[in-house]
Formats: C-alpha cells, structure tokens, sequence
C-alpha cells in the first residue's frame, strides 16, 4: 500500500509531513486485500481477514482502543480475521464482518455508530439490529449506510439534511429504513451528507444534501428520500459519492460527474458547478472505478494506472507537484439602511440601521431565521422576531447569532454541537435565546461554537469542544450546549475572535491568548499542540484587535501594524510565500495606520489608514474583485466600490 497528500499520521509512514509523491505504508508492502480512506484515518484489510488502521485517532477512530495518534499502522482490536469490507467516515469507521454483521467505532454525536447511543467508542461495537443479512456498508461524513441481502438499505447517524434517505430530518442512533429504495440495488455509497446507490440495470439514485448539486437531479433542493439522477436510467458501472460531489464509471468505460467543481474535482475542464452529469475530460473509456475526494478525485484505468484532478494543494494528485488541473453586485433590496452585514456558507445576513435582521441564500439547517422549512431565499428575508432591537450581529459558517439592545442574545440554525446555546442540540429555524446570558459586549461565531464577550468582560463559550476551543479544560466534554466561562478569563479582556475550532482573546493590557485547535500553529505557540485553556501568543504585548480565520489568526497591534500566522497554503498570511507559521509574522507591505482587520475562511482584510481594503489568501471565486482568480500571497487592493465600510465593536 502507498499514500501521499495531506498527513499528521494519516499516511501511516511513520511521519507527520506531506508526501507529494506516493510512500510505502509501513508493514504494508505486500498482503493488502483492500483499502478504505476517511478524512482523519486509513484502513487496510490485510491477508486473513484481519484490520489495520492509523491516523491522528483523536476520536479514537483507529479502533485500538486509545485516542493516541497512530502514525503507523495498528490493529484494530477484536479485528484479527473475518473482516470482509471496511469504510471510513469523517471521525468513525465501520466494518463488514464474516457472517453479515456490522461494526462501528469512532465519534458517535450523531449515532453515526448506530449502536443506540451518543458516546464515542474506542474500540469496535455492535450496531443494533445488523448482526447478520449486511451484503454492503458505507460510512459518510457523520452517517453510515447498509445495503442488506434482500435489497433494502438502513441509514443512521446524522440526518440533517436527509441523507438517511428515511423521509425525515431526524437524527437516529439506531438502524433506519430508506424511504422507497430503487428495486435491485447492487451499490451504494454514502458521501459527505447525501447517499447514492446504483441499480443491477445500471440506474442511478440519490438523497440528501443538494446544496452543491451533488444529487444530480437538475435542483438544487435537498431530499430526504431517493430521487432519480437525471440521464443515468441505465448504464452505470459503479459510484462515489465525495464530500459534495459524485462520480460514476459506465458501462462504455467512461466516466461522469456533477455537483461541487471549485477546485476543479469534476475533471471537465472548469470550476463551474453542475446540476447533471457531465463527462469527465479525457476519460471516455478505460476507466473502471472513481474515487471523489473533497476537492479532488482519482480513478482506476483499465490498465491498473491511476489518474487524479481538481485540487492539488496538499499533493493530493500525487504527481510531485502542487499545480491544480483543470465583480461585486448590488442585493437589489438593500441599496440602503444596512448597518453591518455576516456571510456564512452559501447564506449572508445584514443588521439594519433600525436594528432588524435580514438573511438569504440557503436555510438547510434553518439559518434565515425565517421559520420556513429547509428551502432557500434568493432575496433578503426578515429574521422571525428581529425586525428591530439588534444591537450587533455574528454570523458562522451555518449559524448567527444577534445580540440584542437590552444585552441578551438570539442564535439560529446549525445546532449539531449546541453552538446556539440554548440547553440542546437541535437545529432552529428562528431565534432562540442564549441560556443564562445577559448584559452581552460582543458575540462571535465559529464554524460549531460561539462566544460572547460578558458584562464584566469575561469570556464565555459554547458548542463544539472537540478540539478545546471552548477553554474551559475540558470540563464540558466534547461539546457544551450552555454557555461555559473560559479558564482565567473572566475579566480584562477587550475583544474575542473565534475561527474554525480555535478562539482568540484580546487582554485589555494588550496581550493575546488563543486557544483551541493548533494542527497548522494557528493558536501563535510556537508549536502545533493543542490547548483547551488560553495559552499567550508569541511575545505578544501591543494587541488591539484579532481576527480568526479557518486555521489561521491575525491581530492589529497599537501601532496599525498586521500580524498573522498558522495556515498559509493559500498564501494566507499575506507573506509571499505558501509556508505555514507557527508565530506572527508582520506583513511589511501594509505598512503601519492599519485600522480594522477581518478574516473569513483562508481569505483576510485590512482597513488602511487611507480607508482602503486591502486582502490577501484565497481568491480562487474571485471574491477580491481585482480581476482575477489566482492565490493572493501578498495584500491587493479590493476591487469593489465601497459605499461604506463598516468596523465591527469586536475590532475596534
């Protein structure tokens, strides 16, 4: 077995740095029978029937038992023989075993390991009701699916957005049916959040999320239950299902894709979405097997070689290379009256001058606030019981928050992890109070956390702890669905921001804590330890404002001056260079007299002192405006017209 790409123990060569070229597997040279690939592990099922895995296990998805990284491989425990097939999650991974049974391990929030409960398990379980008459398993991001012998299929774990395929949006930790499965399934694959399966005739069906066209139905509606791919009535060879994306072989030999295309992963030549098939470029015959990954894929020829696409930023196609293959406008219904504005994935919202708030784009986990049912809005729609009395507004990547003029705080729509902190982890389509907060300063929102700047300001958070971002040491476990003080800041801080799964606090003296997850330096260390209480940033004295990106920070010093570090694949730190930081590294280009900074995702702003915006990191949709696509390692200026530019309390 061989690997390259992306590492921290996932390669299992005994070493945390990326390959661009493929590596032995250690142990692994010979006896391999089969393969499965997650986001955080690797599995092989070696001579025997026995189970090997390895990763950064901090869900304890390698199965042996520990949450300690396994950069090298490990055997599964209880897994020595009869394994027959093995599929791999986002954090848990499952097995097929002698007899038709079904085991599990791994992260189980969403009862992904359908075992009838929400714990994590280290080592293999039994997933209820499966024991026996399993043909077929798949594991997807944080659902899992079976196909059973006498053709029907069992979802469970997450559900929300009906990638169960049983007719609802609810969560199940046990076995569930799949609503009106195609008759005579011979394949399925669970993706990200939707499912396909393939039929013995060659059609094609699929359910779930649909945000990214990825169900291949022509819309862009989610669907609870199978729908028909459209042109793939017949035909068909085999199918995966990526992140949000899938592919299929057909019988002729060729190969087609449709859904998500940013990174090129569709292998046609752009990096435009597609609501229908498309064929890949190129692969017109001789290709027997797809293998989508999040932005890129890779297929099997007919002559055993292996062909890949779509992003390479982590050398994921394996070619020694990191080479990829493959202007603002007006919303027409808020030309004025509009205070601040908030965009989280495929959704924005803005706080209007009379205190309301409006959102629109997608509301799949209830995020426009606008109590509708999982749709959309393609226009500005008022948010249920805002149309005034909102003081600021924090929007994450599927959640906002709004804090009111009397002090308390609103949250709405993802709530997998209880990041709107109202005491549960369902999703809501309108505004829920906060538990137990009054007299709020400021609000920020992660990707599944939150927190707020108190009355005595103090930190508190909630949501996803996963990786400590919550900074309370771990006394809330792996989430918090309350509002939970964070260690040693209770008082004396001036601002907070919060990124992907790290949170950053400015000290009224000028200092800096992170806190958090640390795999790219982004907590300012020195190191890529995690920390789940603050730890000071790198000789940090003179912060005035912070800004938290996906895996990358950034603050203001007194002087106007911008720093950053962590993540830097995508030039994010504005450096000239692609080289991740583990401290701050000033950006000598901007200069002093800097006035406000922002960060979303891999992309970061500052406010010159000329009033001016100038951005650096990713602009692969072109989101700068300056003309182009291309990677921005250095500040550009912003190509939009600004009528106004707006500066958040938080950064002030």
């Amino acid at each position: 077995m061989k690997c390259w790409g992306d590492n921290g123990g996932k390669l299992g060569n005994g070493s945390g740095a990326e390959e661009w070229l493929p590596v032995d597997v250690t142990g692994l040279t010979s006896g391999v029978l089969s393969i499965a690939v997650g986001e955080n592990q690797s599995c092989a099922i070696v001579t025997g029937g026995g189970l090997k895995c390895w990763g950064p296990n901090s869900a304890g998805e390698v199965g042996d038992d520990t949450t300690s990284a396994a950069w090298n491989p490990v055997a599964v425990t209880g897994m020595t023989s009869g394994v027959l097939a093995v599929s791999a999650g986002e954090h848990h991974t499952c097995a097929l075993v002698t007899g038709g049974g079904v085991k599990c391990w791994g992260a189980n929030q969403e009862g992904q390991l359908g075992n009838g409960n929400n714990a994590t398990q280290l080592k293999p379980v039994d997933v209820l009701n499966l024991g026996s008459g399993v043909e077929a398993i798949s594991a997807g991001g944080r659902h899992t699916c079976a196909l059973l012998t006498g053709g029907g299929i069992k979802c469970w774990g997450l559900n929300s957005t009906g990638q169960l395929g049983d007719d609802t949006y609810t969560n199940s930790n046990t076995p569930v049916n799949v609503i009106n499965p195609p008759t005579g399934i011979s394949r399925i694959h669970a993706g990200g959040d939707h499912t396909c399966v393939m039929t013995a005739g060659g059609a094609t069906h699929c359910w779930g999320y649909n945000g990214y066209n990825q169900l291949g139905d022509g819309s862009s509606y989610s669907s609870p239950k199978p729908v028909a791919v459209t042109g793939l009535a017949s035909g068909v060879a085999s199918i995966s299902a990526g992140l949000a994306h899938t592919c299929v072989t057909m019988v002729s030999g060729g190969a087609q894709c449709w859904g998500f295309n940013n990174e090129g992963q569709l292998g046609d030549g752009d990096r435009s979405w597609r609501w229908l098939p498309k064929a890949v470029t190129g692969l017109s015959s001789g290709i027997l097997k797809v293998a989508p990954g999040v932005a890129h894929a890779c297929a099997l020829t007919s002559t055993s070689g292996v062909t890949c696409w779509g992003d390479n930023t982590w050398g994921g196609l394996g070619d020694g290379t990191l080479i990829a293959r493959p202007v603002p406008g007006a919303v027409p219904s808020l030309a004025s009256g509009v205070a601040d504005v908030g965009s989280g994935q495929d959704f924005s919202c803005v706080r209007t001058s009379a205190g309301g708030i409006k959102c629109w784009g997608i509301s799949d986990h209830g995020q426009l606030g606008n109590g509708a049912p999982p749709g959309y809005s393609a226009t500005p729609a008022d948010v249920s019981g805002l149309t005034s009395g909102a003081a600021s507004l924090a929007v994450g990547i599927f959640h906002v928050c709004a804090r009111t003029d009397t002090g308390g705080l609103k949250c709405w729509g993802y709530n997998v992890a209880g990041q709107l902190g109202d005491g549960t982890t369902s999703d809501q389509n309108v505004p829920r109070d906060v538990t137990g907060l009054t007299g709020v300063g400021a609000v920020v929102a992660g990707t599944y956390h939150t927190c707020a700047l108190t009355a005595s300001n103090g930190v508190k958070c909630w949501g996803d702890n996963s990786k400590g971002q919550l900074g309370d040491a771990g006394v809330s476990g792996s989430y918090s669905t309350v509002p939970v003080d964070v260690s040693g800041l209770t008082s004396g801080v001036a601002a907070i921001a919060a990124g992907y799964k790290h949170t950053c606090a400015v000290l009224s003296g000028g200092g800096l804590k992170c806190w958090g997850y640390n795999n790219r330096g982004q907590l300012g260390t020195g190191a890529r330890y995690d920390w789940n209480t603050p730890t000071n940033v790198w000789y940090t004295t003179d912060a005035v404002a912070v800004a938290a990106g996906r895996n990358l920070t950034c603050y203001l010093t007194s002087a106007g001056a911008v720093k950053c570090w962590g993540d830097n694949e995508f030039g994010s730190l504005g450096i000239g260079t692609r080289i991740d930081s583990t401290i701050p590294v000033e950006l000598s280009e901007l200069g002093s007299g800097n006035l406000a900074i922002a960060s979303v995702s891999e992309l970061t702003c500052a406010l010159t002192s000329a009033n001016a915006v100038k951005c650096w990191g990713w602009n692969q949709t072109g989101q700068v405006g300056d003309g182009t696509s291309s990677i921005l390692p250095r500040p550009v200026l912003f190509g939009g017209s600004l009528l106004r530019v707006f500066i958040p309390a938080v950064n002030r």
